[in-house]
């Protein structure tokens, strides 16, 4: 696979990834979503800007998952959104 080709799929990945949020702040589910986003453009953070750090908190959060072969930890994903802009470890 070329640079270029991992450079698309990363693209790809955020996109859905970012998509998985819209979905997610549409449906009101989980609530900590909505609440994070209010609270980084708050803060100064622009709409894409928290978008993407949302999702990077979300693509943490199936990596837990394909990594350790647990369900989804609502819990911890939330937490993590809280945390916002610090990222997880």
């Amino acid at each position: 696979m070329s640079d270029t080709d991992d450079s698309q799929d990363e693209v790809f990945a955020e996109q859905l990834l970012i998509e998985t949020i819209e979905n997610q702040l549409a449906a009101g589910e989980p609530a900590a979503t909505q609440a994070t986003l209010n609270k980084l453009t708050l803060v100064g953070y622009e709409r894409d800007e928290a978008l993407q750090l949302m999702a990077r908190v979300l693509a943490f959060e199936i990596n837990n998952i394909l990594e350790t072969q647990q369900p989804f930890n609502l819990q911890r994903y939330e937490s993590a959104l809280r945390a916002l802009p610090d990222l997880p470890e």
